[in-house]
C-alpha cells in the first residue's frame, strides 16, 4: 500500500516505553499488527475490549513462554491510531483483561480524544467528532 493511507500513530503516556520493554519477539509481532491497523486492516488476532461498548477499542494477545502480553488500541479516530495500553498480563485467572488495566485503557482514551481534537479535528468533518 502506499504510505499516503497509513494513518500516524500515536502512543499515549508510557505505552510506547512499555512496548520497547517487551521481550523482542513480542515487540516486533505488536509492531506488526499496529502496522496493519495503521493501514485500515484489522490483524487477525485483535477482539474487542469488553467494557467500551463497541469495536473501536481493540486489544492484540501475544504469548511467550508462561507470560501473556497485550497491548490495546483505538481505531474510533478517523485519522490516527492510537495505542493506549501495552502490558504484561499478571494474573493468571481468566483471560479478560484486569479491571485495573480496563479503568487505565479508559483513561488513557479520554486523553487520545482530547489529542485528537486538538490535533486532527476540521470543522465541517461530523464523523471526526471522537465517535467516527
Amino acid at each position: 500500500m502506499a504510505d499516503a493511507l497509513r494513518k500516524p500513530i500515536h502512543f499515549i503516556a508510557s505505552s510506547l516505553k512499555d512496548l520497547r520493554d517487551m521481550p523482542p519477539d513480542v515487540r516486533g509481532a505488536f509492531g506488526r499488527q499496529l502496522l496493519d491497523a495503521q493501514y485500515g486492516d484489522t490483524p487477525a488476532v485483535a477482539k474487542s475490549l469488553k467494557g467500551f461498548g463497541d469495536a473501536s477499542v481493540v486489544e492484540l494477545i501475544e504469548d511467550e513462554g508462561s507470560s501473556t502480553y497485550r497491548a490495546v488500541y483505538t481505531v474510533r479516530f478517523a485519522e490516527a491510531v492510537y495505542v493506549l495500553h501495552v502490558f504484561q498480563k499478571k494474573s493468571t485467572k481468566g483471560i479478560a483483561a484486569p479491571k485495573a488495566d480496563v479503568d487505565l485503557v479508559k483513561r488513557r482514551l479520554k486523553a487520545a480524544e482530547g489529542h485528537y481534537q486538538q490535533h486532527y479535528r476540521r470543522v465541517g468533518h461530523p464523523k471526526e467528532d471522537g465517535h467516527a
